[in-house]
């Protein structure tokens, strides 16, 4: 028998419904605007932003929590509310038709200055603006976002998807007022007309924006590949983590636990910037919904944002042993220099090489390939250059992460599809290696420096280069780095066997 009494929230239904663009269900604005200080709401002074509202949720709640704010200072509510609405929640559309979903969120009306608006305007967009931006194209790119003009440049009356707030230099000028929070969930990414699906992360913009507005409080959720990767975020992460404004960052691993039903690649935070702190950040692991582990640190303890606290005693306990780095053995992309989409002969002729490709075994001449440090001749380590899984946890909340991990043999090559870790003169190392990079432990270590699909020679990192001459499994690298009870269980409930195990 179904519920009669079944009221499910629009927005929160909305938030369901498309990896397009991604909406934030009420709960998680909520959650966001739990680490603002609440005082904010009950001064009649405080004005709000959301620079890239979709469903206009993070204005509507704001505005709940500012009607029982403000109670006791404007007691009569049509007052109240329209304080509230005119001279404290402002807003930025990222399309015309997000503007009419957020005006009908917050006013009531698609149109605030209709009658049926709960506050009346005297214009059709009240405070939630959109104005349809135009990009600045230059050699085929815009100059703001990165945007491919041969699909972007547009018709007037089609969307150009030129964010207004990170396409105008005078943000001032939008509304003329000084803001005290900017809150969001910004646009990801772009197509920026690379190779296939090829795009281009936007949500930092936002974040680099909003910090030059410096309000006094600024909090946005946005994909964590930032911590570790992403095209285009090295400035941003190193912005990000030398600086100590971040007074809180909750870290949410597999993105579902957000955004149900949306999987991104390196999950999910939110943080709160502030403008008048510096310190320590709090940071915050949620898995399932539920707080696991809050610790106070630094956010730029390493080049990389580790985001599991309690991986962060695991990596001290390594370095403390000045071991050097694993990275340090592993070749960079593509070494041999043959594009994943090269054509071969299928059966091997004179003078030709056998190589692996995502689609099996092709010969080439040996000429085609490169071999600047001649390893052609060594036993070779590879592992698939994409992560196993694409960087999302399977059902059980586990990670594989490797995929294809082989040897090749001498006179072997390979396509960019893999990536080698490391050469050896003798195939007892070359195995031993396997067996290394099998363990629970070093794809934990892995794990930690991935915030997206693709693993590059520097995301090992916090992998340490042991002795290889010697088998090595899980118990025995548990013992070498004297890991707790507590730091197993992590390795143990965070890693997958390998396959075939």
């Amino acid at each position: 028998m179904s519920n009669v009494n079944y009221n499910p929230d629009v927005l929160t239904c909305l938030a369901n419904l498309s990896n397009d663009e991604v909406f934030t269900p009420p709960e998680v604005a909520n959650s966001m605007l739990d680490l603002l200080p609440q005082e904010l709401f009950t001064d009649p002074n405080t004005t709000f932003l959301d620079p890239c509202t979709k469903s206009g949720v993070f204005l509507r709640e704001i505005v709940k929590r500012l009607i029982k704010g403000l109670a006791s200072k404007i007691p009569n509510l049509q007052e109240r509310l329209d304080h509230i609405l005119h001279k404290q929640v402002f807003g930025i559309a990222i399309t015309e038709i997000t503007s009419l979903l957020a005006r009908r969120s917050l006013y009531c009306s698609k149109y605030p200055s209709s009658k049926y608006s709960i506050s009346l305007f005297d214009d059709v967009q009240g405070n939630v603006r959109f104005k349809r931006g135009e990009h600045a194209w230059k050699n085929g790119k815009c100059m703001c976002c990165g945007a491919n003009e041969n699909e972007y440049k547009r018709d007037e009356g089609l969307e150009s998807h030129a964010y207004e707030f990170i396409h105008k230099y005078n943000l001032e000028e939008i509304f003329g007022v000084k803001f005290d929070v900017i809150i969001g969930n910004p646009p990801y990414q772009l197509n920026d007309g690379g190779n296939a699906a090829s795009a281009s992360p936007l949500y930092h913009l936002f974040v680099q924006q909003a910090i030059k507005l410096n309000p006094r409080y600024l909090t946005m959720i946005i994909p964590a590949r930032w911590y570790a990767g992403g095209k285009g975020l090295d400035s941003f992460r190193s912005m990000m983590i030398n600086q100590s404004h971040i007074s809180k960052l909750v870290d949410i691993a597999n993105s579902s636990d957000c955004f149900p039903g949306v999987n991104i690649a390196g999950g999910i935070c939110y943080f709160l910037w502030e403008r008048n702190y510096s310190g320590l950040c709090n940071v915050v692991n949620m898995v399932g919904g539920n707080e696991i582990s809050a610790c106070e640190r630094s956010v730029g303890e390493f080049s990389y944002f580790v985001r599991n606290n309690t991986a962060i005693s695991i990596i001290k306990k390594i370095q403390g042993q000045n071991e050097p780095s694993f990275a340090d053995l592993v070749f960079s992309r593509n070494y041999f220099g043959l594009p994943t989409t090269i054509l071969g002969s299928s059966e091997k002729g004179k003078a030709q090489v056998p190589v692996l490709t995502s689609k099996g075994l092709i010969y080439l001449d040996k000429n085609r390939l490169s071999d600047k440090k001649s390893i052609l001749n060594d036993y070779k380590v590879i592992i698939t250059y994409a992560m196993s899984g694409g960087n999302k946890p399977s059902q059980d909340g586990k990670y594989q992460i490797l995929s294809t991990l082989k040897v090749l043999r001498p006179m072997e090559a390979c396509t960019e599809t893999y990536l080698i870790l490391a050469t050896f003169k003798e195939e007892r190392q070359a195995n031993n290696l396997v067996k290394y990079a099998s363990t629970k432990f070093f794809r934990f270590l892995l794990l930690q420096a991935l915030s997206s699909i693709h693993i590059t020679k520097d995301k090992f990192c916090f992998v340490p280069s042991i002795d290889i001459s010697k088998e090595w499994n899980d118990r025995l690298l548990f013992e070498k780095y004297q890991l707790t009870e507590g730091e197993r269980e992590l390795i143990e409930s965070t890693i997958k066997p390998m396959e075939g195990e």
